[in-house]
């Protein structure tokens, strides 16, 4: 930095130097060159007091000397101090300078909103298990009951798994999955009584199955095992009962059809127009907009399955229909979230590309199949 820089009569706009009488300044340059700043920056022997001020009389300042690592103020903000340190601050780092902006360089394109998983493996998948289960939905109903058997005892091992994996909760998985499958089959044999026999045998094999580890963390744990077995087996065997109907495949294919298609309006509408959030501390992707869709979707595909697909349906007990699986399937997706979260974890597994685990597909399958069973039996009754 030269003398002129310092030497020069106050400018208008200039930060440092005020328009202020010789009285107002505390800024001094003593003799070694070195800046004391009190304020407003005023140079000690800049300019004499008196009614006309020439430059030539002045005296001369030595250059004030490079201070390296002086901070500077705000970084990239736009404030006062900022604008005055691009034009010419006399307070200058020239030892690291600040790089000049490359006006040749494209700006950065925005990005694409993203669907955060492997779109193409996902739909893949998808379809591979919809081949498997109408296969076997409409060729023989045992195949289709066992499909839903094996599907509950993985549920049942990604979810203890991940339970002693992030909280060391250890609950039983051997009587837990094998009461699991024997439920589901009750509840095909038997029905509903069936099905809530083997629930209670189950909870009781989990608590005498227990026993034969340490006392420690005993509740604990078997309360996370009656948990586990109400959750995952004992709601998908309402899916069984529904398979015992005459028109029970079309049963089936109908909940199995409103919860995808939930699934499916809830992502379309709420990545294309999802604005406000519908629970963003539990799971901060879903959005109002979002549900509308599910809703929306979900209602006018109801009516066509109860019209087309459903002995004895109405249309209009469709539309009910449709509400009541967007509403639980959507809760369904946020009880498990909330349990993701409170484990720390994204996926309950990895065994479907794209989806994640069997858990995070049957998320908000298990909810709703208690649900539109009921609705079936009070609309078309159980036969």
């Amino acid at each position: 930095m030269n003398d002129s820089s310092w030497g020069a009569p106050p400018q208008a706009g200039y930060w440092g130097p005020t328009d202020h009488g010789p009285g107002h300044g505390h800024g001094q340059v003593p003799g070694h060159g070195q800046v004391q700043g009190h304020g407003h920056g005023h140079v000690q022997g800049a300019a004499p007091a008196g009614p006309a001020y020439d430059a030539h009389d002045a005296p001369q300042t030595r250059p004030m000397p490079i201070v390296p690592g002086v901070a500077t103020y705000g970084g990239n903000q736009d404030d006062d101090r900022g604008a005055a340190r691009r034009s010419g601050s006399p307070v200058r780092n020239d030892t690291n300078p600040e790089p000049m902006p490359d006006s040749s360089q494209p700006a950065p394109k925005p990005q694409k909103k993203s669907a955060g998983r492997d779109l193409s493996a996902a739909i893949g998948v998808g379809v591979g298990l919809g081949a498997v289960i109408v296969a076997s939905l409409f060729v023989v109903k045992a195949v289709f009951v066992g499909v839903v058997a094996v599907a509950v005892v993985v549920g049942l091992w990604e979810l203890t798994k991940r339970l002693d994996e992030r909280k060391g909760i250890r609950a039983p998985l051997v009587p837990l999955a094998l009461g699991g499958a024997a439920m589901v089959v009750a509840g095909y044999v038997r029905g509903a009584e069936g099905a809530w026999v083997a629930m209670a045998l189950t909870a009781l094999a989990v608590l005498v199955w227990r026993m034969t580890e340490p006392p420690e963390n005993y509740l604990r744990d078997v309360t996370a095992g009656v948990f586990a077995a109400f959750y995952v087996p004992f709601l998908a065997t309402f899916v069984a009962m529904m398979l015992t109907a005459d028109d029970g495949p079309q049963r089936v294919l109908t909940f199995l059809l409103l919860t995808v298609v939930s699934d499916t309006g809830a992502y379309a509408v709420g990545w294309r127009f999802g604005r406000h959030k519908l629970a963003p501390r539990i799971s901060p992707g879903k959005t109002r907009e979002g549900l509308a869709g599910a809703v929306s979707f979900a209602m006018v595909v109801g009516a066509l399955c109860m019209q087309f697909l459903i002995d004895d349906g109405a249309w209009w007990q469709g539309l009910v229909l449709g509400l009541a699986v967007a509403v639980s399937a959507t809760l369904g997706d946020l009880g498990e979230s909330m349990i993701k979260r409170d484990l720390g974890i994204k996926d309950m597994g990895t065994l479907l590309p794209g989806h994640g685990g069997i858990m995070d597909r049957l998320d908000s399958l298990l909810p709703t199949a208690p649900v539109v069973w009921l609705l079936l039996v009070l609309f078309v009754g159980s036969g």
